[in-house]
C-alpha cells in the first residue's frame, strides 16, 4: 500500500507522463495541427516538431515509470522541472511573437503554473 505521502507525486508523475504522452503523440502524428493550436511561432516546420515530439514522449515515459519506481521519483521530477521552467523562460520571451497574442500569452501562463506544480512535487518529495 503506498504511503499518503507518496500518493501525491505518484499522481502528480502519472498526470504529467500522461499529458506529456498525449502532447507527443500529437506532435508526431499532426504535426501541422499541432502548430496550428499550439505553436504557432515563426513559420511550421514539421520535422522539427516531430524532433520534440521525441523528447515530449520520452519524459513523458520516464514520469510514468518513474510513478512506481520510488528511487527514480526526484530525479525524473528534477529533470522534468528544469525543462518546464526552461521551456516557461523560452515561452515568456516569445509570448508576443505568437501568430495569435493570446495564444502566446495563454501559453507561457500555463507553462508558468506546471512549473510550480512540479517544483511543489519536486519539495514534496524532498521533504521528510
Amino acid at each position: 500500500m503506498l504511503a499518503a505521502r507518496d500518493r501525491p507525486v505518484r499522481t502528480g508523475l502519472l498526470a504529467y507522463g500522461t499529458l506529456q504522452l498525449a502532447i507527443g503523440l500529437w506532435q508526431a502524428v499532426d504535426p501541422g495541427s499541432f502548430y496550428t493550436a499550439l505553436g504557432p511561432f515563426d513559420g511550421r516546420n514539421d520535422h522539427y516538431v516531430r524532433d520534440v515530439a521525441s523528447w515530449t514522449l520520452a519524459l513523458g515515459v520516464l514520469c510514468l515509470l518513474a510513478a512506481s519506481r520510488p528511487a527514480w521519483r526526484l530525479p525524473v521530477l528534477a529533470l522534468a522541472a528544469l525543462q518546464s521552467a526552461l521551456h516557461t523562460l523560452n515561452h515568456l520571451l516569445d509570448a508576443g511573437d505568437a501568430d495569435t497574442h493570446w495564444v502566446g500569452i495563454a501559453d507561457a501562463v500555463s507553462l508558468a503554473l506546471l512549473t510550480v506544480l512540479l517544483l511543489a512535487l519536486v519539495r514534496k518529495e524532498t521533504t521528510p
